[in-house]
């Protein structure tokens, strides 16, 4: 492993690689999702940007009860399997 040195090009690159390290954590965050038994769950947000729809538009499928969900004390989540098995059931070719 290289020793840095007081350089600004060594400082520059410290920096950089820090920054490239936190934006992958960042993403990280973002995208990928602890399973609980094997099983993904997505927030009311990620299913509008998943589906394509509006906030309003999802929350009629939860009331029309096209989209199962699941309430946990004041936040609703969302299987991403019950999501998938919505989209299979109602393809048309």
């Amino acid at each position: 492993m290289k020793q840095i040195g007081n350089s600004n090009e060594d400082t520059l690159a410290l920096l950089e690689t820090v920054v490239g390290i936190k934006n992958e954590l960042l993403y990280i965050r973002e995208y990928f999702h602890p399973l609980l038994k094997g099983e993904i769950y997505l927030s009311g947000e990620q299913v509008c940007e998943m589906l394509h729809i509006s906030k309003r538009t999802l929350q009629q499928y939860r009331d029309d009860g096209l989209i199962p969900f699941i309430k946990l004390e004041r936040k609703i989540l969302f299987r991403e399997s019950d999501i998938v098995k919505v989209l299979e059931d109602n393809y048309q070719r």
